[in-house]
């Protein structure tokens, strides 16, 4: 770790600073052989990714139920959850050969209690059943797809009153501006754009904040919904 960021990831890890020493090295070797980093990456892993990722903390009420979509090598999710014992985190991620990586990071870390993996696509682990997400308290995402995207997969795994915390970079404003219609349309509130970080980290993290206000109805669902009503009232 660059002693310039000593203190910074002291105050975010605090007693499990270790914990992230240990993560961090498993990014910059098996995360690298196995392609979940890039080379290029593993020089900037502390400041690019595990600050950058565990900021976001602050903004994550006590006690809260996470769900990670996309979660890749375990950002933001799995920082998230070495930063918080306190929070219960489940990591979403289709792709085998990171999940393979998530189980094995997740057991050598010793937070098998705290943390599960489930593959599939946020979509695909909205249903219920034994390998389905739970109804999370906050729903994150970091670099996975726009915001109306987003928000067509993520707020279906928050709980009414949850909330999506999308991680996303300088075009987050724009992005507010351009779909904040669809995501009113699919349940979300107003989106708000917070910075996480200030006064800690040299580049603070900008989040899109998005409440689930409403349970809407799956597009497919209403559709064979009213093709069914219209058959009965033709009867």
């Amino acid at each position: 770790m660059p002693t310039a960021l000593t203190d910074a990831a002291v105050t975010l890890f605090a007693d499990r600073l270790d914990l992230a020493v240990r993560y961090a090295e498993l990014l910059v070797t098996d995360g690298v052989v196995r392609g979940l980093i890039g080379p290029r990456e593993a020089p900037r892993i502390w400041d690019r990714h595990l600050l950058n990722c565990a900021v976001v903390a602050e903004r994550i009420p006590v006690d809260s139920t996470v769900v990670d979509v996309g979660s890749g090598a375990g950002l933001p999710g799995l920082v998230l959850a070495i930063a918080r014992p306190d929070l219960a985190v489940t990591l979403v991620e289709p792709l085998a050969r990171r999940t393979a990586f998530l189980d094995e990071a997740v057991t050598r870390l010793g937070l098998d209690r705290q943390v599960r993996v489930l593959r599939g696509r946020a979509e695909e682990v909205t249903a219920g059943g034994e390998d389905a997400a739970p109804a999370g308290d906050v729903v994150t995402a970091r670099a996975v797809a726009p915001l109306d995207r987003l928000a067509r997969w993520c707020l279906p795994l928050a709980r009414p009153g949850g909330r999506l915390m999308a991680m996303k970079g300088s075009s987050a404003a724009e992005e507010i501006a351009e779909h904040a219609t669809v995501v009113a349309r699919l349940g979300g509130g107003e989106p708000e754009l917070h910075r996480c970080g200030v006064g800690l980290i040299d580049q603070p993290t900008t989040v899109v904040e998005i409440v689930r206000e409403r349970v809407v109805a799956p597009p497919g669902k209403r559709a064979r919904s009213s093709r069914r009503g219209g058959r009965n009232r033709s009867r």
